[in-house]
């Protein structure tokens, strides 16, 4: 693949010589039965355990803090401070919960332990993993079991599998 349109080719010489080809993957495919659509009356309710983040914006804004398997993307311009404030919640959360994970796309972990320890988040309460590859993010989260994973960023990740 050439990275700039090539009207002759680089080997031979020719003109227009040139022809895409696409690599083709098979498409994974998930095993398992689709889910049957439920209406919301006919759910069981659930006493969800709610844990507050300790940040009372974010709290308001969860509608009380995180529940555990939620997910929840933070966006935003660049530099407004979505790093800082998501390693703010792995601190506030691992102080509390046992160590929180941060998966660091964008940075090293030796920047992202620079931002902590200004942020007062130096003890046990964060364990960091500079990764782009999802398998290894995944493998991380598996092995540490964190009450709080945080990716920063999700653009930075790829499938290598």
């Amino acid at each position: 693949m050439a990275p700039k349109w090539q009207g002759r080719c680089p080997t031979c010489g020719q003109w227009n010589s040139l022809v895409e080809e696409r690599e083709t993957r098979p498409a994974r495919r998930s095993t398992a039965p689709a889910p049957a659509p439920v209406l919301v009356g006919e759910v069981p309710s659930a006493s969800l355990v709610w844990h507050p983040t300790g940040i009372g914006e974010c709290d308001r804004v969860l509608g009380g803090g995180f529940v555990p398997g939620c997910l929840v993307l933070l966006g935003g311009d660049p530099g407004i401070g979505k790093s800082t404030l998501a390693l703010q919640l792995a601190g506030r959360c691992g102080r509390e919960s046992g160590p929180a994970l941060y998966c660091a796309g964008e940075e090293s972990a030796a920047q992202v332990a620079m931002r902590a320890r200004r942020l007062g988040c130096v003890g046990r309460e964060v364990a960091v993993v500079a990764e782009t590859d999802l398998d290894a993010v995944l493998g991380a989260i598996e092995e540490l079991r964190p009450p709080l994973a945080i990716v920063d960023s999700v653009q930075t990740l790829h499938d290598t599998g």
